[in-house]
């Protein structure tokens, strides 16, 4: 049978192929428009010396971004930055980099573990034969290490729970400041709630945040009474949240599986995070690397233990991926894959799925963060791709080589992993969410397939600019799609890295911490199956718009939520 792999360059050799073989093809799912101005593009002397051999090769082996010495010019060189540390990463790993198949794989990375009891994470080092553990998704979180939740009015809101009785039903304070079990709620016509204890007996209460978060509007209390679910803001009003919205999200593909989730740091990062932790490096940096001088002191320190960064140059990486089971794809040729351990659940009651133990499977790539400090910006640059075949896209907008504005309208025509086939909604719905250690259906859902679209289709919503330089949300997205169309033009056909598309990358000016007004670039940027439930459901920031900086909203070194909590190496 003829094997297909998928590019985004055109679909000429698909009709080609389709005359040559009786076998059916699997339909296109997705394509970027050929005729995009070209007004962030790689020249193809460039493209070929971030190849190793110094020429393209067909999957060979790209070079890192040289993140010191970044040119640090919005727009375009974020965008080729960023496109060329998903080449390198995804590239072949060499023996310098030891064990792996993909230097992302390599034992130059290092997983980082689910928080222990203690809410501690370890590095789990890539060793050669050692098959990894991939867990469910994670909550989203927020700046306080809260989950997130999206609300109608298009905000992120962090979620804290309240104590429960041994019923499993909400406590919550009376106005004598006795705890009180919840037995029913209701909403009033202004918003309000109304709580009842067990005996139907209404409770006179003081809905105020705990003592450790401080009452911000950003943060909403959840409670949860029987198949009732309502989110309290520090005045005691009800915040609606988009449909399904839940703080525990799980996204369930349409070939069965759950996706699974890992995070990933390079040998700076880690290597950067020991020395902060056992005196190492001092003063203990507060900032990713983002100079020679900060990186030489990493690299003194590594040196002192026997360890040689292979590519020190580019700097602190942390890279978050997701995976689904290959068993049903209908291209898995297709994809970047690997074998690995994950947890297996009893299925048979549709709206609880129970964990009875794990198995050994093969995983494929869908999506990926690429997140890195760079000269000038220790706040990281924010980057994401996914695979072309995930989700379709909503309605958006791009100039041509005319000049002219085109539209392309949302469809979800074809095969996609994500999405039923001409499917029209409701879309980014959450239809399941993590209970430990559990999987419960949201009502009125069962548990199984959301309808995903990559709302903001190049991390640019329709009604705003996504950053001054460009001026609107059509030179945004021709920007995105013109670096997509000069990459994947360039590489040898057949390379799997043609089949994963660039969103976009989002940054600060000037590297200054996050403030809601200065995240540039691309700065309504989601993964569609990592944000999914916080992308909103359409291309406006009516619907709900995120973007990076919402959770992470520093650029010292906690902007990696993960960072603080992380053990060293040794």
């Amino acid at each position: 049978m003829l094997l297909l792999t998928r590019n985004l360059r055109n679909s000429a050799p698909l009709l080609l192929l389709a005359a040559l073989t009786s076998q059916p093809l699997p339909a296109l799912a997705d394509t970027l428009p050929a005729d995009a101005k070209p007004t962030c593009t790689v020249a193809a002397p460039v493209f070929h010396s971030w190849f190793q051999s110094g020429s393209v090769t067909l999957n060979g082996v790209v070079k890192p971004a040289n993140s010191v010495t970044f040119p640090n010019i919005p727009n375009c060189s974020f965008y080729q930055w960023s496109e060329q540390m998903f080449l390198w990463l995804t590239s072949p790993a060499p023996t310098i980099y030891g064990a792996g198949a993909h230097i992302f794989d390599s034992s130059a990375f290092f997983d980082v573990s689910p928080p222990d009891s203690s809410g501690k994470r370890s590095f789990i080092p890539h060793l050669p034969g050692v098959l990894r553990n991939f867990s469910l998704r994670a909550a989203q979180v927020g700046p306080n290490g809260l989950p997130v939740v999206l609300s109608k009015a298009g905000k992120l809101l962090e979620v804290v729970t309240p104590p429960t009785a041994p019923s499993g039903n909400p406590l919550i304070h009376d106005k004598a400041g006795n705890f009180v079990e919840i037995g029913k709620l209701n909403v009033t016509a202004d918003n309000k709630a109304v709580f009842f204890d067990a005996a139907g007996a209404k409770i006179d209460h003081v809905v105020t945040p705990p003592a450790a978060h401080p009452a911000v509007s950003k943060i909403v209390r959840k409670f949860v009474v029987g198949a009732q679910t309502i989110f309290l803001d520090p005045l005691g009003n009800v915040v609606e949240t988009e449909e399904g919205q839940a703080d525990d999200g799980v996204l369930v593909a349409q070939n069965g599986s759950l996706v699974y989730y890992v995070t990933i740091v390079n040998d700076v990062y880690a290597y950067m995070r020991t020395g902060a932790v056992d005196s190492g490096i001092t003063p203990a940096p507060t900032q990713f690397p983002t100079d020679a001088a900060e990186l030489a002191k990493i690299v003194a320190f590594a040196g002192a233990h026997g360890v040689t960064f292979p590519d020190p140059d580019a700097l602190a990486i942390e890279i978050k991926s997701s995976w689904v089971e290959t068993t049903g794809l209908h291209d898995p040729g297709s994809y970047f894959t690997m074998p690995a351990v994950v947890p297996t659940y009893d299925k048979s009651n549709p709206k609880k799925w129970t964990p009875n133990g794990q198995k050994t499977t093969t995983l494929a790539l869908v999506g990926i963060h690429v997140v890195g400090s760079t000269n000038g910006h220790p706040e990281m640059v924010w980057a994401t791709f996914e695979h072309v075949d995930n989700s379709p896209a909503g309605t958006y907008t791009y100039e041509n080589t005319a000049n002219a504005t085109k539209t392309v309208t949302q469809s979800a025509a074809g095969s996609w992993l994500f999405t039923k086939t001409n499917s029209t909604g409701p879309f980014n719905a959450e239809h399941q969410q993590f209970v430990s250690p559990n999987i419960e259906a949201i009502a009125p859902f069962d548990i199984g397939p959301s309808d995903v679209l990559r709302a903001k289709a190049f991390g640019a919503a329709a009604n705003v600019s996504p950053n001054p330089i460009d001026g609107s949300a059509t030179a945004s997205n021709t920007e995105i799609i013109s670096i997509n169309n000069s990459v994947r033009g360039q590489l040898a056909s057949g390379d799997l890295r043609g089949n994963y598309v660039f969103s976009g990358a989002t940054w600060t000016i000037g590297g200054a911490a996050p403030n809601s007004g200065n995240e540039v670039g691309t700065s309504s940027l989601a993964n569609s199956t990592m944000e999914t439930f916080q992308q909103g459901s359409d291309n406006t920031t009516g619907s709900g718009s995120s973007n990076c900086f919402d959770c992470h909203r520093t650029n010292t070194t906690i902007v990696s939520h993960v960072y603080g909590a992380l053990k060293p190496l040794f």
